[in-house]
């Protein structure tokens, strides 16, 4: 089984930060069973050629902020992925009276941590750029060193995995991090039909960020609902992420949907989330770290930023199993006062793009993590 997306996408970003460019965000991902010790067995591999086609600083997305280049914070742009975004081996094993025990293991994948990465999501499937809110619901979907357990009955599931918890370095192309697997994290599902799914999580990151002091308690919880009908598919999801850092909490909502009906697809995100706002200006950390320290409302240290994006996309071409549309976005801010200075008071941004999927004729792999697949 196959699945995978190539956008190429004229980016504009609003505002004294933002600019244009032409870039391309992708990824590929393959998955192959077979059964072994009573069970199944089943490898995952998923690529991005992102180092490549967005550059080693990633592409423009104003008020985005996570990891490091070269030693600097990289603000106003989302990080690429890199080259080797998960290569797992998954076990699963049924135990009887409806349990099944399931084992993975991964040099690079996806630990238990958050909701459906936002690239496998139904309700994102025709945006190309990640949400804000991606540090603070779902950036572990490529972490090192992964281990797995998961326990399900029914409609219900647990599972909990080890791993490391610092983000990728920025050399995109090697092929792992080595390090000690020293995080850990803990989710639960509950799945009472194929459309709605709803999941809630915790998880222990031993100080992710190579400029950002400190470890970090990252809590999330989503409801998601995914609806074929005859002449597409609907899907919805509510997400909330938390991210307890020495010195301060971060707070993000995301709510998103797509519906597509026949050649025409509709789509849009909203999400409010709490943003460091000295990072944002300046480029540098102005607090967290610091246990304990209070940071008064107003002064530059936490704000909320939100954003609403709209857009759609039409079919093209098709051939050969091969699938082209176009599309275009338009995303558009309230900023706090303190970023007004340095983004502006009412920035607008968009996207005019091309979207290509390769054939899939067992399915697209929507809405799926690494330790279930599409069964």
């Amino acid at each position: 089984m196959q699945d995978g997306v190539l956008f190429l996408t004229v980016n504009h970003q609003g505002g004294p930060r933002g600019g244009d460019e032409l870039a391309s965000q992708n990824w590929w991902m393959g998955m192959a069973q077979r059964p072994f010790a009573r069970g199944s067995l089943t490898f995952n591999l998923m690529l991005s050629a992102e180092p490549l086609t967005v550059g080693r600083d990633g592409y423009r997305e104003i008020f985005q902020a996570g990891e490091a280049l070269d030693h600097i914070a990289v603000i106003d742009r989302q990080h690429p992925h890199d080259f080797l975004v998960q290569a797992a081996a998954v076990w699963r094993r049924p135990l009887g009276r409806g349990y099944a025990l399931t084992v993975a293991g991964a040099p690079v994948g996806e630990p238990a941590l958050g909701p459906v990465a936002f690239m496998h999501r139904a309700s994102a499937a025709e945006q190309p750029t990640a949400p804000l809110a991606h540090h603070t619901m779902d950036s572990t979907h490529i972490a090192m060193g992964v281990l797995t357990a998961g326990l399900d009955r029914g409609p219900w599931e647990i599972e909990s995995s080890i791993f490391r918890g610092r983000e990728p370095d920025d050399d995109r192309w090697d092929l792992m991090d080595p390090g000690a697997l020293d995080s850990w994290s803990v989710r639960g599902w509950y799945r009472p039909g194929p459309s709605l799914s709803v999941q809630i999580s915790h998880g222990f990151l031993n100080e992710p960020e190579e400029l950002e002091p400190g470890d970090v308690r990252r809590t999330t919880a989503s409801v998601s609902w995914t609806r074929p009908h005859a002449r597409g598919v609907t899907a919805t999801t509510i997400a909330y992420g938390r991210n307890d850092k020495p010195g301060k909490d971060f707070n993000a909502l995301l709510a998103e949907a797509t519906h597509s009906f026949g050649v025409h697809a509709l789509y849009g995100r909203f999400e409010s989330v709490q943003v460091e706002t000295d990072l944002l200006r300046f480029g540098v950390h102005g607090f967290v770290g610091r246990k304990g320290a209070h940071v008064p409302e107003g002064t530059g240290g936490v704000d909320v930023v939100s954003a609403l994006t709209l857009g759609g996309t039409r079919r093209i071409a098709r051939w050969a199993g091969w699938d082209m549309s176009a599309g275009a976005d338009a995303t558009f801010y309230a900023v706090p006062g303190v970023l007004e200075p340095t983004h502006g008071a009412h920035p607008v941004s968009f996207h005019l793009f091309v979207r290509i999927r390769p054939p899939a004729p067992m399915g697209r792999m929507t809405d799926v993590t690494m330790t279930r697949m599409m069964r």
